[in-house]
């Protein structure tokens, strides 16, 4: 089966764009709100936020329009503060409409990035302390335990955008993926496990050694970002971004490295996210988005929007 589906982000890790607001950690949000309206109000926003944001209709609406896949982002709050049945629900429901699941550990304890979206405060803790790692392991050993029989689970995502400071910090990477692996094979073989690489799920090369069965790798790309996220306005597409001519032939130069890279390693390679920033197509988005399409077919590359 080649992937072809689109992450229900937001949901399961509050991220402020989703919420109409600013892009802050969860723990931030979570504590203003609970200074102003108070901890039972927050409660109540979150139960409802949880229960109404994403529900039966979504997935109906995603069968129909041909996606065979959901990535769902989550923070580990959700496992080890006993919530693991919005998971669950979630799991019934792609159950019920023939979609499968990738789980995507988002916001590690400790946290794997310095980026809000973690739930970080600045610092990738998750690198620098043991006891963030233990606990990370445990939680996909609790998930994986929940989920070992789930046919709609199609596996892990077990890290998202993890990034080190060091290169010589690449190793730590891959002793905690080494026993993430192990835990998660001596409960169920049968579920694919996506490794990502570090520089937001960029570098992909010191993987090569963890490749075995049922491994994928798991890619991220927006470029050009000052185009995709519009972070510099009336760029077109295709045209000239940051003085680069972007075309269909530069997405698939910039891509090709990662084709290469799963031909000599006979791994298959998981696009587990892309997007753009719609403007009403104008600036050329839509032609983005099927160049872009159009290679992960030729490369043969999984995908989640």
């Amino acid at each position: 089966m080649q992937i072809k589906g689109v992450n229900l982000g937001g949901w399961l890790l509050m991220e402020g764009y989703i919420l109409g607001g600013r892009n802050i950690r969860e723990t931030d949000f979570k504590q203003q709100f609970a200074k102003i309206y108070g901890k039972n109000k927050l409660k109540e926003f979150e139960d409802a936020f949880r229960e109404n944001f994403i529900n039966e209709i979504d997935f109906k609406n995603l069968k129909e329009l041909g996606f065979n896949t959901i990535r769902i982002p989550f923070h580990y709050k959700i496992v080890t503060e006993n919530k693991i049945t919005y998971l669950k629900n979630t799991l019934d429901l792609a159950s019920k409409y023939k979609i499968k699941v990738i789980l995507d550990l988002h916001a590690a304890p400790g946290s794997q990035n310095q980026d809000w979206h973690s739930d970080s405060y600045g610092i990738a803790q998750l690198w620098k302390k043991t006891l963030y790692q233990k606990e990370t392991i445990r939680v996909w050993e609790r998930v994986s335990s929940y989920f070992k029989e789930y046919d709609a689970l199609l596996g892990y995502d077990i890290l998202n955008e993890p990034v080190v400071e060091k290169n010589e910090d690449l190793k730590v990477i891959k002793e905690l993926y080494k026993q993430i692996i192990k835990t998660i094979k001596a409960i169920n073989k049968k579920h694919i496990i996506f490794l990502e690489g570090d520089i937001w799920a960029q570098r992909i090369d010191f993987l090569k050694d963890l490749i075995e069965e049922n491994i994928q790798i798991s890619i991220h790309t927006y470029q050009p970002l000052e185009y995709t996220f519009n972070f510099t306005p009336f760029y077109k597409y295709p045209g000239k971004i940051s003085g680069v001519w972007w075309d269909k032939a530069k997405i698939r130069q910039y891509l090709e490295p990662y084709f290469k890279f799963s031909s000599k390693n006979s791994v298959k390679i998981y696009v587990g996210e892309f997007g753009i920033n719609w403007r009403g197509g104008f600036w050329g988005e839509d032609k983005w988005l099927y160049d872009i399409l159009d290679i992960f077919e030729e490369f043969e590359f999984g995908w989640t929007y």
